[in-house]
């Protein structure tokens, strides 16, 4: 059989055979000679960085180093200047993948990755979708994302839809009327698995749930349902699992990195060991003992046209202590670290700790579809919501007794009824975000 997504990797200059068989090799690395295979590596990617790559070596100080926790860390903020002061030698814009973050974290830079890297990515990739038998090359995607809005820009995603098998669904307007044609396809569609935006697909499912309809028994050859780029409460993966009826499979991951946890099919959080090394680090840029939360950091082992080494991604979260260096799991994603809300009494609380209080009241009868919060002064809060009766008094003041009770009293919020909440431009919904300067 052709295998059309295999080859499409290597129209586009990634070696895919070789990736895979790179990635075939450090899975067989043993457990007890797995950290020494992470050292090698580690040591290996700073080395070349620091003779390579003038960037890297003005941040490092210099070309040589010795231990790795005096490593600078880097930030997105480094990484905000033209993209050819930032390649490595012997890469240029013609032997490289290049592409944009999302700026979901508010801090949008373009990224390349050289191909030999991106292969061994997408051999990653392919292995972790296989634990629960999705294949590329045959098996079908029904897929929530944004898509570009330009001609071209649009034209070339479908395009690329069509080599990858994978029929996507444009997340910019989720209307009653749109989720009726969405439903139409998966009903004449032999689909394999759901892959896409978290709130996008727990707005499918609570408008099936609505309807009252199990998405498994309109669609039967639906397998799984991969959730990604967003948080996902445990309270909407119990609603996606029972209208869809199939396993919800959570997703963590950066587009400049790779996969960066995976749910394996024993629903652990499994850490990408392979092509990342990932470390959780506390203010002084140390490292934390399993257990103890801190900011999520990660080194890409592989990517040589770009350093990414000791890269803080924004994030906040905490490995779990059965972790081990080939096996680490992720026992907790908090949420980010620029979505952190400062209150009055000085304490500070992560801007998801209001969603989930908010959330857990707000959605008792399923009137309202989805909401996002916004601090506008250190005491004072607005909450965007789509629904379809307006929140009554009674609702309000429940909201606000129980922020009172979680977080602290004497907060002001306003609330304001919208008919669409605001996404970035590739569809995704930021669920907190700060107005504080």
């Amino acid at each position: 059989m052709l295998k059309l997504f295999d080859l499409s990797l290597k129209l586009s200059g990634f070696p895919i055979e070789e990736g895979k068989k790179q990635f075939e090799e450090i899975l067989s690395v043993p457990e007890t000679a797995y950290e020494a295979f992470l050292e090698e590596k580690k040591k290996e990617i700073v080395n070349f960085h620091l003779q390579n790559n003038a960037f890297y070596r003005d941040l490092n100080g210099g070309g040589t180093f010795n231990i790795w926790n005096t490593l600078p860390v880097l930030t997105k903020k480094n990484l905000q200047k033209p993209l050819s002061e930032r390649l490595s030698k012997g890469y240029s814009e013609k032997n490289i993948f290049v592409n944009k973050t999302s700026g979901s974290s508010g801090e949008p830079f373009i990224f390349a990755k050289d191909k030999y890297a991106h292969a061994v990515t997408w051999a990653s990739i392919i292995y972790r979708f296989g634990w629960f038998g999705v294949d590329f090359n045959t098996s079908y995607q029904a897929r929530f994302y944004g898509i570009p809005k330009d001609f071209i820009g649009y034209r070339k995603e479908r395009l690329k839809d069509f080599l990858s098998k994978r029929y996507r669904f444009s997340i910019f307007d989720l209307s009653d009327a749109v989720l009726e044609r969405v439903l139409l396809k998966f009903e004449k569609s032999e689909f394999d698995y759901i892959n896409g935006y978290t709130s996008s697909i727990v707005l499918f499912a609570k408008f099936l749930k609505k309807k009252d309809i199990i998405l498994k028994n309109i669609c039967p050859t639906l397998k799984v349902c991969m959730v990604t780029s967003e948080m996902l409460f445990e309270e909407d993966k119990v609603l996606l699992q029972t209208q869809f009826g199939i396993p919800i499979v959570n997703e963590y991951g950066a587009s400049e990195l790779d996969l960066i946890a995976f749910q394996n099919p024993k629903g652990e959080w499994q850490v990408n060991a392979e092509t990342l090394f990932v470390e959780i680090l506390d203010e002084n840029n140390q490292p934390v003992p399993n257990g103890k939360e801190g900011r999520i950091v990660i080194t890409s082992l592989f990517n040589k046209a770009h350093p990414f080494i000791r890269y803080d991604i924004g994030d906040i979260g905490i490995l779990d202590e059965k972790s081990t260096f080939k096996k680490p799991i992720l026992k907790q994603l908090i949420g980010r670290t620029n979505d952190v809300a400062v209150l009055p009494s000085g304490k500070k609380s992560p801007g998801l700790t209001f969603y989930y209080v908010t959330k857990s009241i707000i959605e008792d009868d399923g009137n309202v579809k989805e909401f996002i919060i916004k601090q506008l002064k250190i005491d004072s809060f607005e909450v965007e919501y789509v629904s379809e009766i307006e929140l009554s008094e009674p609702q309000i003041k429940k909201i606000e007794e129980a922020i009172s009770l979680y977080l602290e009293p004497n907060l002001n919020f306003t609330f304001i009824r919208k008919i669409s909440l605001e996404r970035t431009n590739r569809g995704k919904l930021k669920q907190f975000i700060s107005l504080l300067k």
